[in-house]
């Protein structure tokens, strides 16, 4: 019954649909009905023309999203939050420019609104690049709001000017009722496709083989261009102000290829700088994103310039006895400090080095010095993976100072993590973890959590408050399967070092981290950030 209701109820629907065609006036093509509230459209867009423009507009705005994170990075630095005011942004443009697009088509001329569309989104796109770098060094203090704001600003009106382009063009393609679900089906599969090639082909040729600059450029022009053929060709508007439209192109893009970049050099991961140090001729101090990382002395390999580097080399050198060489793997190579110290120190010792970031080794070569050397080698890729083919007790110790911005990258911090450095290590070897984190101090306190369950022995060296308990900042925990041996003596620095069982009580009741649950982005706190 309610089957035969139903095909009673879709027949009567076409009869219905049939006797309106039906009684329309002469020459009125069937579908016109649907342009109400402007003149009847007589031109409209071919199946692989409308395709072509849903596809370079969906996915020019995923290839905005991706590349806007690393434009914001020297910033606001590359965090969770940062990652996903983005996404939000992107995708608040493009619910905001799906709706308004939708309605404009109802109530314009769809040829004029989709090349201007187009015209406006390549514009928008162009600003990028200079509102970022106008607006970033304003943001490095200003925390998650500023971050928010940034990308507001920036992303979410191109975002929604181009997401406009996929319901004018189906708006443009719609002739008849019976061929609306395939004709928006198709457009909404284009634009999918259009918004998957823009993510893959961002991460795996963009990305690698040009600046982020250089990118939000060309997409820029090539939106602007065709936005500008679109006039000249279907809204019939004249060659003047196509020319108009390519002249103001031509001035953003300049604009964009002349801005400022604050980067020495672009990488897969990172904007990397390397600053000379004003007091001392050969020193040189390597950041990251808006991050300082390492420092090095070209002419003294053993200089050490910061507390948790001396930190971490006491705790290598707690391993054995000053005149035994090491077996040393680094998780992050950084600026190469402690393994070219290592190798100074230490004579005979081996040096590996698991770096995620290959042109990040290329910079240490070409601007800190770092020469090839017998005991000296990198391996290019994420230590979660890469630490998997070393073998099991390899190493006399493992130094763990890779980092996402601030934060230990949450894959590198949990219990499964520490269970394979254990592995790696010899028995009896030693894990030293660098740690950032300022009160509440819930990260480090976790990660000391997340140590004390896997090791006997762990103890943490850091800077102490008036009452001698950890105030924050850098923070070493020195973990062993072995009791370790007493601290060395209060270096320069003035550290505290809290042994086992006080480490024990500074815990508290803070969990593990675990594969399944590391929230290492949100326990972090940096009062500055």
């Amino acid at each position: 019954m309610v089957a035969r209701w139903f095909g009673r109820k879709a027949a009567s629907s076409r009869d219905a649909a049939t006797q309106h065609v039906a009684s329309m006036p002469d020459g009125q093509a069937p579908g016109e009905h649907l342009h109400a509230g402007h003149e009847p459209t007589t031109h409209s867009l071919s199946a692989l023309l409308a395709a072509t423009l849903v596809f370079v507009a969906s996915g020019a705005v995923l290839v905005l999203e991706i590349l806007a994170v690393r434009l914001l990075a020297p910033y606001v630095g590359l965090t969770l939050e940062t990652t996903t005011a983005i996404i939000g942004a992107a995708l608040a443009g493009i619910a905001v420019g799906a709706a308004t697009g939708g309605w404009l088509a109802d109530r314009t001329d769809e040829r004029k609104l989709l090349a201007g569309l187009l015209v406006a989104g390549g514009l928008l796109s162009l600003t990028i690049v200079p509102l970022v770098r106008m607006l970033g060094p304003g943001a490095r203090d200003g925390g998650d709001p500023a971050v928010l704001g940034i990308t507001l600003i920036t992303l979410v009106p191109t975002a929604a000017v181009l997401s406009a382009v996929s319901p004018t063009v189906a708006r443009l393609r719609l002739h008849d009722l019976g061929s609306t679900g395939s004709i928006v089906g198709g457009l909404s599969a284009w634009a999918t496709a259009g918004a998957l090639v823009g993510t893959f082909g961002t991460g795996f040729l963009l990305v690698p083989l040009a600046p982020v600059s250089a990118s939000i450029l060309g997409i820029g022009v090539v939106l602007a261009l065709i936005g500008a053929a679109l006039f000249v060709w279907k809204a019939r508007l004249g060659a003047a102000r196509g020319a108009a439209i390519v002249v103001g192109t031509m001035v953003l893009a300049l604009m964009t290829a002349t801005v400022q970049t604050p980067c020495d050099r672009e990488t897969d991961y990172h904007c990397v700088r390397v600053e000379q140090d004003i007091e001392l001729a050969s020193g040189r101090t390597l950041l990251l994103d808006d991050v300082l990382h390492s420092y090095v002395d070209l002419e003294d390999p053993t200089h050490i310039e910061y507390a948790y580097t001396r930190w971490i080399a006491d705790g290598i050198d707690a391993a054995a006895a000053s005149d035994e060489p090491l077996d040393v793997v680094f998780v992050g190579g950084g600026g190469f400090t402690l393994p070219r110290w290592l190798q100074a120190t230490r004579p005979g010792s081996t040096a590996h080095v698991l770096e995620v970031d290959g042109d990040l080794v290329e910079v240490v070569r070409d601007s800190l010095g770092l020469r090839d050397q017998p005991g000296l080698s990198v391996t290019t890729g994420d230590a979660r993976t890469t630490l998997r083919d070393l073998p099991t007790d390899s190493a006399d110790v493992i130094v763990g100072d890779a980092f996402g911005t601030y934060a230990v990258p949450w894959h590198l911090a949990t219990t499964e993590w520490a269970q394979e450095v254990q592995r790696v290590l010899r028995p009896g070897g030693i894990y030293a973890l660098n740690v950032i984190d300022y009160p509440p101090l819930e990260l480090l306190r976790a990660e000391a959590a997340t140590l004390l369950g896997v090791f006997a022995d762990v103890r943490l060296v850091t800077t102490p408050d008036e009452q001698e308990r950890p105030a924050g900042g850098n923070g070493v925990l020195i973990a062993s399967d072995r009791p370790l041996p007493p601290p060395a003596p209060t270096s320069e620095f003035g550290e505290v070092t809290l042994d086992r069982a006080e480490l024990v009580r500074f815990a508290g009741d803070a969990e593990p981290l675990r594969d399944d649950f590391a929230p290492a982005d949100q326990k972090l706190t940096i009062p500055f950030a």
